[in-house]
C-alpha cells in the first residue's frame, strides 16, 4: 500500500510539472507593428512550448531554423521568400507545429535537394495549411516519425524531371500521415522510399512530370481516396509488400509509358475499389 501511494505521488508530481511547463509557455508576435521584426530573432529568444505568431508581411530571412519545440502560426498568410538562394524552413526538433504560411522560391540544386520545408530526424511534427509556390522540393521528411502533412497546397512549374524535385518527399520514415494536400508541377507529386506504416489519404496529385505517387521499398502502407490526374503516370509501386490501394481515382494519365498503376515486384498487397478513367493502360504488372 505504501509503495502504491509513492507511485501515485510521483505521477501527480510529474503531472503538475507538465502542466506548469505548459502554463508558463508564452506567445511571441512577429511583424512590422511588433517588437520582433524577424522570425529568426523570435525563435532565438523563444523557449520550448512557446507560440510564435507571424503576422502578414514579406519575410526574406534566408534559412529559418526551428531547433526547439515551438508552435509557429501564420496570421493572414505571411510570405517566407527564399529568393532562390536558400532552403527556407529547416525543422530540427520534435513536436514542432508549422501552420498558415506562404513559402516560396527556394534555391535550386540537383546535388543538395533544397526544400521549402524540410524535417530532419524529428517526430510528431505537423505541417498544415501552408501554400508552397515555386520551390525545388516542397515538403521533405527525412528520418521522421509520427509526422503529419495536412491540407497544404504545393505548386511548382517543372518542365524536365531532372530540374525539379518532388512535392512531398518522404525518406526512411515511419508512421506518417499525408492528408488532404494538393500537389502539382513537380517530378513526383508524392514520393515514399523506405517509409513504413504510413497513410496517404484524400490528396490530389496532378500534372506532375513523372508520377502522381511513387513508392520504393515502402512496406505496410496505405493510400486511400486520392485523385491522380494528368501525370506522366498515375502511381508506381516498386519492390514493396503489404500495401493497400483503396478507392483511388486514376484519370487522364496519357503517354508512351503512362499507366494508372504500375506494379513491379509487389507482394501481399490489396487493390480494391479504384477507378480508372482514360489512362493509356489502367494496370501494368
Amino acid at each position: 500500500m505504501v509503495r502504491n501511494k509513492q507511485v501515485i505521488y510521483v505521477c501527480i508530481a510529474i503531472l503538475f510539472f507538465c502542466i506548469s511547463k505548459t502554463v508558463n509557455a508564452k506567445s511571441i508576435h512577429v511583424g512590422n507593428n511588433y517588437t520582433f521584426k524577424k522570425i529568426n530573432e523570435a525563435i532565438q529568444v523563444a523557449e520550448k512550448d512557446d507560440t510564435i505568431f507571424v503576422h502578414k508581411g514579406l519575410y526574406k530571412e534566408g534559412n529559418i531554423l526551428i531547433n526547439k519545440k515551438l508552435f509557429l502560426i501564420g496570421i493572414d498568410k505571411p510570405i517566407l521568400d527564399g529568393q532562390k538562394k536558400f532552403e527556407i524552413v529547416s525543422i530540427k526538433a520534435d513536436s514542432v507545429f508549422f501552420d498558415g504560411f506562404v513559402v516560396q522560391h527556394s534555391s535550386y540544386s540537383t546535388l543538395e535537394d533544397p526544400c521549402a520545408i524540410k524535417v530532419y530526424n524529428s517526430r510528431n511534427v505537423t505541417i498544415s495549411n501552408n501554400q508552397l509556390e515555386d520551390n525545388f522540393f516542397g515538403i521533405y521528411i527525412q528520418y521522421g516519425k509520427h509526422c503529419i502533412v495536412k491540407n497544404n497546397k504545393i505548386k511548382a512549374y517543372g518542365v524536365e524531371e531532372q530540374q525539379i524535385g518532388n512535392g512531398i518527399h518522404c525518406w526512411k520514415s515511419d508512421s506518417l500521415q499525408i492528408i488532404g494536400n494538393y500537389v502539382s508541377g513537380h517530378r513526383d507529386g508524392i514520393y515514399f522510399e523506405f517509409v513504413t506504416n504510413s497513410v496517404i489519404w484524400r490528396n490530389i496529385s496532378t500534372k506532375n512530370i513523372r508520377y502522381g505517387l511513387h513508392f520504393m521499398f515502402s512496406n505496410h502502407d496505405a493510400y486511400i481516396t486520392n485523385l491522380f490526374r494528368e501525370n506522366g503516370a498515375g502511381v508506381a509501386v516498386m519492390f514493396t509488400k503489404e500495401v493497400s490501394m483503396i478507392n483511388n481515382t486514376f484519370e487522364d494519365n496519357w503517354g508512351d509509358a503512362a499507366y494508372g498503376i504500375l506494379l513491379k515486384e509487389i507482394s501481399d498487397s490489396y487493390i480494391f475499389g479504384n477507378h480508372f478513367i482514360r489512362n493509356t493502360s489502367a494496370l501494368y504488372l
